[in-house]
């Protein structure tokens, strides 16, 4: 069942991939598989069935992908949906013939949240000081799409962008549409185009697809609607179309990654723990144990990772306190895996990027294996050939034990260059020797001024 105005956004998505445009320029939809997203890939979808009716020799030669980016601090109620959700589509899509292919960018490593919070110490994001959006966000999307421009010389982007979301929004849509034109240019990337079918759409109207119309790639539309009814918090109100009893009034909820800073509070999360997901708790305790010690004087260096002075005196966070926050992310992450033992909260490959840029830091005194194997009481396996290189550590203490600054020196220089291995990186390798070899000149000297 469809109304006129659904059916018309259909008919023009229609024209717009068969008709008005006839070249094979990409469309490239971001999937977030948030309500707005579900609606306009759910649209399309109905879109190609209906053109894949038509007489006629057309065919649906126009490369439809589902890209979906994952920051790796998604919130893990919505990871594993969206999991489920892109395994459908990709495999309905290829069943019925569609040429809707799923994509999944993730940031690169030296981009993750983890990575640059507990690895160089730059402090959780806030209103002022918001990394994190560029980093994780924008930049893996980005990637993608310059790669198919490159490919194809030109691709149209799909959003699901509505006017009605918010004044902001519609003063935005309004900026850059132009009359009379279905699509828009990029505001930053060259030969691409933004294509906005739902902008019209208002809020009743999209739950109204979702609770009326089957997911044309045969997943349950329930799920969703469900997760947006338990996390509606309770200062938020919107009416939705209701189509039977057991649909109740469901909030615009919005979900981002767990470890956000920026927003005062997460409210989503505090919902979803009210109306029955307890276990993620810990995650919300960690959320905001994060934003209470941002600030803390003692958790931060007071220069700049290039040196210069901090305004305030608030640089990096110190060894010790990324060490903890280290360790409390650990301790977290163990805790809801008595719960579901899949869960992941950082990678094995962010463990070992972490270590890399202690050292590179020259943080000697804490490592990443030690905090690990300490609540898994396991060992993780940073590096091969562990057994040799603690022999080679305990030969240079016996033949520098007259002068253990310089074996100790020794050995923080050989670390340096294992963490370059690991990464698979050579680049820098020689500034960054060069680096500690001149702080222990400096230091010595200074030393021996003050014996003398």
């Amino acid at each position: 069942m469809r109304n006129k105005r659904i059916e018309y956004i259909i008919d023009e998505i229609l024209d717009q991939y068969a008709y008005a445009d006839e070249s094979t320029r990409p469309w490239i939809i971001g999937f977030s598989g948030g309500k707005d997203s579900t609606v306009l890939l759910m649209l399309v979808w109905i879109a190609l069935e209906k053109l894949k009716e038509l007489p006629g020799p057309f065919q649906l030669r126009r490369p439809i992908y589902v890209v979906c980016n994952d920051t790796m601090v998604e919130n893990p109620i919505i990871a594993s949906y969206v999991d489920q959700v892109l395994e459908q589509i990709e495999k309905k899509a290829r069943e019925e013939d569609l040429p809707i292919f799923v994509r999944k960018t993730t940031p690169r490593l030296e981009d993750s949240f983890w990575v640059n919070v507990i690895g160089k110490g730059y402090p959780v994001p806030n209103t002022a000081f918001r990394w994190c959006t560029e980093k994780m966000k924008i930049k893996p999307t980005a990637r993608f799409i310059i790669e198919q421009v490159d490919e194809c010389g030109e691709a149209i982007i799909l959003i699901g962008t509505r006017k009605a979301e918010s004044a902001t929004r519609a003063r935005s849509i309004k900026k850059h549409e132009i009359h009379g034109k279905r699509l828009t240019n990029h505001t930053l990337l060259a030969n691409t185009y933004v294509y906005a079918p739902i902008k019209e759409l208002m809020l009743e109207e999209v739950w109204y697809i979702i609770n009326t119309i089957p997911s044309p790639w045969g997943f349950d539309n329930k799920i969703l609607f469900n997760i947006y009814v338990d996390a509606s918090a309770d200062d938020y109100e919107c009416p939705t179309v209701v189509t039977d009893k057991s649909h109740g009034s469901c909030g615009q909820s919005r979900f981002g990654c767990w470890t956000c800073t920026v927003v005062k509070d997460d409210k989503s999360m505090r919902s979803l723990i009210k109306n029955g997901r307890e276990w993620m708790q810990p995650l919300y305790d960690f959320r905001l144990k994060l934003d209470q010690e941002r600030n803390i004087i003692e958790n931060r260096f007071p220069l700049r990772r290039d040196g210069r002075r901090a305004v305030n005196d608030m640089g990096p966070y110190t060894f010790t306190y990324r060490a903890k926050m280290l360790e409390g992310l650990l301790n977290v992450q163990h805790e809801l895996q008595q719960y579901n033992p899949e869960i992941k909260l950082i990678t094995d490959q962010e463990l070992i990027a972490i270590q890399v840029n202690w050292y590179r830091d020259f943080n000697f005194a804490h490592q990443v294996s030690e905090i690990y194997n300490k609540i898994y009481n396991s060992s993780l396996n940073m590096e091969e050939g562990k057994i040799k290189n603690k022999l080679e550590a305990d030969l240079m203490k016996e033949i520098c034990q007259e002068n253990l600054e310089e074996g100790e020196l020794i050995e923080q220089l050989l670390m340096l260059q294992k963490s370059k291995s690991l990464m698979q990186r050579r680049r820098g390798l020689k500034t960054e020797i060069e680096s500690r070899l001149e702080e222990f000149v400096n230091k010595k000297r200074n030393h021996d001024d003050t014996r003398n």
